[in-house]
């Protein structure tokens, strides 16, 4: 599998886009958007799941105006650092870089079909922000806490869009969920997936204190076909 870093220019400075290619060299583009923990081990794992799938795929770094091309350990002490760096994160920046990096992966050579936006935690935040000024061709959001705050933004959404949350998180309770559930309802554009029994971050094998096996494979076959349903 092919993997490169793409440069992307904003008005004040210039971030890191890496880039993973499908083996037949073109596809559907998926943007990417990080968690807390930056592109580390997970982000990129995906990607190259994402990539076998026959996705041209860009995790652009999102961190870069705190702390360059940040990747913290998945443990309580890269939680904690990650948690602060992100606590410094300014989140309209994101939605802006997103969107850019979202254009720069749609001008790419290997680029063709459509383009899809998929993010985890913060990036299932930004995903559904950006999805809110941005037309894409399908939205994933997983976990995002401002999501629910932020519900009223889907009249604006006229992209398909998956929800994923996990039914028994700390960070995101379960009458939060149903705000999100309540927005949603009569959009058949909109889907949901609540794994009533999972936690925050229950996809990310990376992070032992949050991953679940039981109910990650079955969010992920959903995410999968929301993807080939709307990307091919």
């Amino acid at each position: 599998m092919e993997a490169r870093t793409e440069t992307v220019t904003v008005a004040d400075g210039t971030f890191d886009l890496h880039l993973w290619l499908p083996e037949s060299g073109r596809g559907p583009v998926v943007l990417l958007i990080q968690e807390v923990w930056g592109v580390g081990p997970y982000i990129r794992k995906v990607a190259e799941d994402l990539a076998g799938l026959g996705y041209v795929v860009g995790a652009p770094d999102l961190f870069w105006r705190l702390r360059r091309n940040w990747v913290a350990d998945h443990d309580e002490a890269g939680l904690a650092a990650s948690m602060k760096v992100a606590s410094e994160f300014d989140v309209p920046h994101g939605v802006s870089d997103s969107a850019l990096a979202l254009a720069h992966l749609k001008g790419l050579p290997e680029a063709e079909g459509g383009a899809a936006a998929v993010g985890f935690c913060l990036g299932g935040s930004i995903a559904y922000l950006l999805a809110a000024t941005t037309e894409v061709d399908a939205v994933l959001s997983f976990y995002g806490s401002a999501v629910p705050d932020a519900a009223g933004l889907m009249e604006k959404i006229t992209s398909p869009v998956l929800f994923v949350f996990g039914g028994s998180d700390p960070y995101i309770p379960r009458e939060q969920v149903a705000k999100v559930e309540e927005a949603a309802a009569g959009r058949p554009d909109i889907e949901m997936h609540v794994a009533e029994q999972a936690g925050h971050a229950f996809h990310n094998h990376e992070a032992p204190q949050f991953y679940d096996p039981e109910a990650a494979p079955v969010a992920w076959d959903r995410a999968v076909g929301f993807l080939r349903r709307h990307l091919g």
